[in-house]
């Protein structure tokens, strides 16, 4: 907290040849941004061209990602938002994870964690996330099913749903047909299911739904959230639907990791075509999360 006690949102530039830098700034001067939490900037600013990436701009936004997790880790900051990042670059400087989830979920000592994304119209968690698609169904299993939809339920129990409605997709379409399109539905979705079922943690789960039908019920209100196989079954509609409000959150760590819902855009950086919807409902969300969060 900050000697005024507001909660402290750190918030990382990304890299700086994208659009991370004009978009955290749009955001801080919307005015659109809870003033019960101040917010600050993590990570030096280096000289960028636009455009175009380099070892300077990746160099600069894994000082900044290492900064904000050990700054979330020791309480100097309350969440941290993630503009964001070139992976190829990254990796070139020994960038170890798939993605900043994974990075963040290894920095804070997180094993129980998840990828969500959150929208006006959907929310969606990820069983599997950045794994190629021929490897999903031999890594599906019914234990990371249900540890998944229990950090999903929590996530919307944090959000204020206390008993949220959450549809589990099957992975294979109309979720296997009763076996006649692959096992997977039948033998480790709907045992997850029922075991989700038998949680108790006042959610309630059904499923497996087709995962080409399920959607625009929970675009709809039926179901506050759809619990997902693999990456791009939740994220193509979620991009569909809510490209501009979008925000990526990490569930189970213990404190909050949001980003915006796209990426580093370098063709249209500095152009001022980038827009900063997605990265103000990340601060907004963050803020949300904090002012939820147990003392």
């Amino acid at each position: 907290m900050s000697e005024q006690g507001k909660a402290i949102i750190g918030i990382t530039r990304g890299d700086q040849a994208g659009i991370g830098p004009e978009v955290v700034a749009a955001a801080l001067a919307s005015g659109e941004l809870s003033s019960a939490c101040s917010y600050q900037i993590i990570g030096e600013q280096v000289d960028a061209v636009l455009g175009k990436p380099d070892a300077t701009t990746a160099r600069a936004a894994l000082d900044a990602l290492e900064q904000a997790a050990q700054m979330l880790k020791s309480g100097q900051v309350d969440a941290v938002v993630t503009a964001p990042v070139g992976k190829e670059g990254l990796h070139e400087l020994g960038f170890d994870f798939p993605g900043q989830t994974e990075f963040f979920a290894d920095r804070l000592g997180c094993d129980n964690h998840a990828m969500c994304l959150t929208g006006k119209n959907l929310t969606v968690a990820l069983v599997t996330i950045h794994v190629a698609l021929a490897d999903v169904p031999g890594l599906l299993r019914q234990e990371e099913i249900v540890r998944v939809g229990l950090l999903l339920a929590d996530f919307c129990r944090q959000r204020g749903i206390q008993s949220p409605r959450i549809a589990v997709c099957g992975l294979n379409p109309h979720a296997g047909e009763n076996g006649a399109f692959g096992s997977e539905d039948v033998e480790i979705v709907e045992p997850a299911v029922a075991e989700l079922r038998q949680a108790g943690d006042g959610a309630i789960y059904s499923g497996p739904h087709p995962p080409d039908t399920i959607f625009r019920p929970a675009a709809d209100g039926e179901y506050d959230a759809v619990l997902c196989m693999y990456h791009d079954q939740g994220l193509i509609p979620l991009k569909l639907l809510d490209f501009d409000t979008g925000v990526n959150v990490t569930l189970g760590l213990p404190k909050p990791r949001t980003s915006p819902d796209h990426g580093t855009a370098y063709d249209i950086a500095g152009q001022g075509k980038a827009s900063a919807s997605s990265m103000i409902h990340a601060i907004q969300l963050a803020c949300e999360m904090v002012d939820q969060s147990p003392a």
